[in-house]
């Protein structure tokens, strides 16, 4: 059995409606909340410093920094659908956010020694543990509500702010201690914020229960609907279908194919945010506002900062459209098109650099090419899970929101190739190379909407 929580009487605690200990949601928010902040403290924190640590430290060169940085963080996205498949069939959802979490702290304690070996082996550690993690816990925080619970959506926006508060305080804490302490005292950091995520999670195992055993009904019931539709398999199908999928699913597939592909875009440029970006920062750009001086590794929390900051604002913008909020086609076109905007604004101190050698632009520069990028975000990350979960057919639903991971996977290994330019080729050739990719695909969008839409099959 994959529940390792001791079984609790009913009486002894809510479940469904009448849990509403934790600001009217189930207590078990509050343990998953504070578990996936640590989580991502961890995992943004050592990113915030990651490519810099290995030009600086280790003395790889930016191709070769930029590869490593781009495969690690591709690995870990990638990894997530093989996560998504053991605990499904072997370990379940509860167990295998606490191996992964574990497996991610030894990670973080391992890339604090110095051996090079160990470098490599911490970083392999941290891709099969959050391959493990990342997509079981927010499965079990869906199954904190029932099916017809109204507060599910809320309580996922809950949980979505716990994620960027770990995002942003993880760069802030970690990478202070890496750049102004040492480096190894930084990743050492990221493994403690593991570990505290771990035993918030395994002091909260009794607030997961109902998860747990709702989980384990799921599952059950799953698999004698499988059961009865392989015992129907011989008899004739109400519509014709083509490799056990109807016309109308073929058709949602090609839909979530094409947004497949401009995912992969966005993300590619995006994720440079712990690359290009981030070496941007360190050697071109200064790292002090007014009289305050601050390490390099604190700009990528500046995206999470305005995740935060912004996401409230576009919840009630999509509610006080009403019937006029775009649809998902034109979402994600208009997310490429300020995630390539973003890229426009960082020409202008490009060519200042260019002409200037040795001069270092303001730091608002980066600041603003992130706020911009965050509106491309919140157009793109939150309503692509969610649209890809209403497409897809429901007897491949795993292996399609594998599918989205994937494009993350694309993108991140995009962003560290990029990162091996940044010393090779001229600043404006390199970021204008970026805005016109997003904001061709952005045009391509525009023009597809209309297709996209009909593939959809009135899926809104």
């Amino acid at each position: 059995m994959s529940s390792v929580v001791e079984p609790t009487t009913t009486a002894a605690r809510p479940s469904g409606l009448e849990d509403r200990s934790f600001f009217g949601h189930p207590r078990g928010l509050s343990t998953l909340f504070f578990t996936e902040m640590w989580e991502r403290f961890s995992f943004y924190g050592m990113r915030a410093f990651l490519i810099l640590y290995m030009v600086h430290a280790l003395g790889f060169d930016d191709r070769h920094a930029g590869s490593v940085y781009g495969t690690y963080t591709a690995s870990v996205w990638a990894a997530a659908i093989f996560g998504g498949i053991i605990a499904d069939r072997w370990l379940g959802q509860y167990k295998s956010v606490l191996i992964g979490g574990i497996i991610i702290a030894l990670g973080h304690f391992t890339l604090a020694f110095h051996a090079l070996p160990a470098f490599y082996a911490g970083l392999g550690l941290i891709v099969l543990g959050t391959g493990l993690l990342k997509p079981n816990v927010s499965g079990i925080v869906g199954s904190l509500y029932e099916t017809n619970d109204a507060r599910r959506d809320a309580g996922f926006s809950i949980f979505y702010m716990g994620i960027n508060l770990g995002a942003a305080l993880g760069p802030l804490i970690a990478g202070y201690l890496a750049q102004r302490v040492d480096w190894h005292v930084g990743f050492a950091c990221a493994g403690v914020g593991m570990t505290a995520g771990l035993i918030q999670y395994v002091l909260g195992r009794r607030r997961l229960q109902p998860a747990v055993e709702r989980l384990e009904r799921q599952r059950r019931e799953a698999r004698a609907a499988a059961e009865r539709e392989r015992a129907s398999a011989t008899t004739k199908p109400t519509e014709p279908t083509f490799w056990g999928f109807t016309t109308v699913e073929w058709k949602r597939l090609g839909a979530m194919v094409v947004f497949f592909v401009f995912a992969a875009v966005f993300w590619g440029a995006y994720e440079q945010a712990g690359s290009t970006l981030n070496l941007f920062g360190d050697r071109f750009t200064r790292t002090s506002i007014l009289a305050f001086s601050f390490p390099s590794s604190w700009f990528p929390s500046v995206q999470a900062i305005f995740v935060i900051v912004l996401s409230p604002a576009f919840a009630w913008l999509w509610i006080r459209l009403g019937k006029l909020e775009p649809s998902t086609p034109t979402k994600f076109a208009f997310g490429l098109l300020f995630t390539g905007l973003s890229f426009v604004l960082l020409l202008i101190p490009a060519f200042h650099i260019q002409d200037s050698p040795g001069i270092r632009v303001s730091p608002f520069w980066l600041i603003g090419c992130y706020f911009i990028q965050e509106l491309g975000e919140l157009c793109i990350s939150p309503v692509g899970l969610s649209v890809f979960t209403k497409l897809s057919p429901v007897k491949i639903v795993g292996s399609m929101l594998g599918l989205w991971f994937l494009a993350d996977a694309v993108g991140n290994k995009v962003a560290g190739y990029a990162a091996g330019f940044i010393s090779s080729a001229p600043l404006p050739q390199l970021f204008g190379v970026v805005a016109g990719v997003c904001i061709g695909a952005s045009l391509i969008a525009f023009l597809l909407i209309k297709p996209v839409r009909g593939l959809m099959g009135g899926v809104h």
